[in-house]
């Protein structure tokens, strides 16, 4: 058997099991040691036989990233940028993450947080708690909002 249909049996498999993108799958193909014109045939094969579709990998890493990991819209964004997707899937991807849900688990977050932080003022704490949810990829906006609306902080 040649090398592209080893690499070809082995992405099908890899890509039925769970979804992925062609990033993810280029990444792992360097072990057939294939050129660039039979990378290229794989991965039009896997994305016509839809092994591969890049708005259904945006639309669930997306929501997996915000169920499981509590990732705000933009680290998610980011991450699926770091992976090639387009920012027409990316969009669409976002959008799909319901508003209600997502402030309601921001407001958990910061929560669960503000029993941690210990400061010397209302801005130290202030500031610690923003730079706690920016860097889980919530926008500037709504933690402000977060805060600012809530008995709790």
């Amino acid at each position: 058997m040649s090398a592209y249909n080893d690499a070809l049996s082995w992405a099908a498999a890899y890509c039925s099991k769970s979804e992925h993108c062609a990033a993810d799958v280029l990444a792992k193909l360097d072990k057939y040691e294939l050129s660039s014109a039979e990378t290229q045939r794989l991965i039009a094969y896997l994305e016509q036989e839809k092994y591969l579709d890049e708005a259904r990998y945006a639309r669930s890493y997306a929501m997996d990233q915000f169920r499981f990991a509590h990732w705000g819209r933009l680290k998610i964004a980011q991450a699926l940028r770091m992976k090639r997707i387009s920012d027409q899937n990316i969009q669409n991807a976002l959008e799909e993450i319901p508003h209600e849900e997502y402030m309601q688990v921001l407001r958990h977050l910061l929560q669960e947080k503000q029993k941690k932080i210990t400061a010397k003022n209302d801005y130290e704490y202030t500031m610690k708690l923003l730079r706690f949810a920016y860097g889980r990829g919530f926008e500037p906006e709504h933690i402000r909002q977060c805060i600012n609306f809530s008995d709790d902080f």
